[in-house]
């Protein structure tokens, strides 16, 4: 499976398995940046995200915890 980083769903669900410790409120958009890069199936250049789409995946990662 190959993510990208427009997956937002898919990325926030791998994220709050990965990361269910992690305040996903109070973040910084560089350690966001990190953890998606290390998710297993990521599979897009980091230079493709920006502060828009690191928003929506924040967003995604929030109502998939709630």
């Amino acid at each position: 499976m190959s993510i990208k980083w427009t997956d937002t769903t898919e990325i926030a669900i791998l994220l709050e398995e990965k990361y269910p410790e992690k305040d996903n409120i109070n973040l910084r958009f560089t350690d966001l940046h990190n953890w998606i890069l290390n998710l297993e199936g990521f599979d897009d250049s980091p230079s493709n995200s920006n502060e828009k789409i690191l928003e929506a995946i924040q967003m995604a990662w929030i109502d998939e915890r709630d």
